[in-house]
């Protein structure tokens, strides 16, 4: 029937007793199957991790900066890693970090969520934010 078609005998269920088969034109089949493939590929979106790093003595117009390209990476649909780094003797104003953290944390708040909150690791203190 399938010669007699003009089309090709595919095996669709080799597993099942009995093997189940369908006459179709194949190469029609895989150019749909790729385009179907390529369309869900458009349509998906990939979050990337954007990094920020902040210092505890940070100056007000350089947190306004750091704050400004923060909503921006939020708006775009991006998680944010805030990095909070302690050099030298900065080590014994830990607290002082964790303040910055907290005031950044809550003028985000409109735009983005904390996913993870503020944890030590070494001589920094990281955080990261995703957008709502």
């Amino acid at each position: 029937m399938a010669k007699e078609a003009e089309l090709d005998l595919v095996e669709v269920a080799g597993q099942a007793s009995p093997p189940v088969c369908r006459i179709m034109d194949f190469s029609k089949f895989k150019y749909d199957q790729a385009k179907k493939e390529k369309e869900a590929r458009k349509k998906q979106k990939v979050i990337h991790l954007k990094e920020l790093k902040y210092h505890p003595f940070i100056e007000e117009n350089d947190y306004k900066v750091k704050l400004n390209s923060l909503e921006r990476f939020l708006k775009q649909g991006d998680k944010a890693k805030i990095t909070m780094v302690f050099r030298g003797r900065e080590m014994n104003y830990i607290s002082t970090g964790r303040k910055v953290l907290e005031r950044l944390a809550q003028d985000i708040a409109p735009l983005g969520e904390v996913e993870k909150p503020p944890y030590m690791e070494g001589r920094m203190i990281t955080m990261i934010i995703m957008p709502k």
